[in-house]
């Protein structure tokens, strides 16, 4: 099942190219997810159709209650990272054995077609990372690996922006700067287009994942490359914080990102992210 969150509400594509808008009272999915869950979005009755060309899509959810960035779970990511650590003297850093998390906030969540704006006080060194995004979509805790799935309500796509300077800053030392806050501007997390539903796929999911910067393919990789599995990282947060309906899970990203080739975003870029099964997430960035 596709499901958009869109200015007229919800809807769901029964038809390629063609939604349904869904007799539901609900803004969005998260707010749905929250509610009485996915199942009712599968049931409900149809208000009107709506051509998908036409549509304002909102991010599938607008405000998560956490937005958790995952590091260096595509191994030709984690060895560009390596050899980046290396390049400012901190060759002593290793791979993490167990997943690298951070989170973010979630108003920086931003919506499909949506300006990505450069911050004024971080504006020269902001960079992309195209990423397949979890949603969450039942309360997980203490969660084995082995049904960690089953609290998975879909997959999206997402822009994990990042302004680098600052993230440079606290990887090296800085106290007064963290990796979260360079991940937390406001459109830092664009989201979308959808939510395609978790039983659309298998948990081990084998996804084409691919971004271009004004057309040009900076990044091409495949979801099973990942180092940890989206079980394995829906499992390991669940140690630490309970996964509520909505939360969103960004799943890292693969080698290709601006800061290794010095190429950071400049207002005008277009970014688009393109996951095999679920769509294309695309943002212009703009000055503040």
């Amino acid at each position: 099942m596709r499901l958009y969150s869109t200015t007229v509400g919800i809807a769901r594509e029964d038809r390629p190219g063609l939604l349904s808008v869904l007799d539901l009272p609900y803004r969005d999915i998260g707010q749905l997810l929250d509610g009485p869950g996915l199942a009712a979005a599968r049931d409900a009755a149809t208000i009107r159709e709506l051509p998908l060309g036409e549509a304002t899509l909102h991010a599938p959810v607008r405000r998560p209650g956490k937005v958790v960035i995952v590091g260096l779970n595509y191994p030709s990511h984690a060895e560009e990272a390596l050899a980046a650590f290396a390049a400012i003297g901190r060759a002593d850093i290793e791979l993490p054995t167990e997943p690298n998390m951070q989170i973010t906030a979630g108003s920086a969540v931003a919506d499909p077609g949506s300006p990505i704006v450069l911050p004024p006080v971080a504006s020269d060194e902001v960079d992309y990372e195209g990423e397949l995004a979890v949603i969450i979509g039942s309360a997980a805790t203490n969660v084995p690996v082995a049904d960690a799935w089953d609290h998975v309500a879909g997959l999206t796509v997402a822009n994990d922006v990042g302004a680098r300077d600052i993230q440079r800053r606290a990887m090296t030392g800085d106290a007064v700067a963290s990796i979260a806050v360079a991940k937390s501007f406001d459109t830092f997390k664009p989201l979308g287009p959808c939510l395609v539903s978790a039983d659309e796929f298998a948990a081990d999911v084998d996804l084409a994942i691919r971004t271009r910067v004004n057309g040009e393919l900076r990044q091409d990789d495949r979801t099973s490359s990942f180092i940890h599995s989206i079980p394995e990282l829906v499992s390991h947060l669940s140690r630490f914080h309970t996964l509520q309906p909505g939360d969103v899970i960004c799943t890292g990203t693969p080698s290709g990102a601006g800061s290794f080739s010095g190429r950071f975003l400049r207002a005008g870029d277009v970014i688009e992210i393109d996951v095999e099964r679920i769509g294309v997430l695309s943002n212009r960035v703009v000055a503040a």
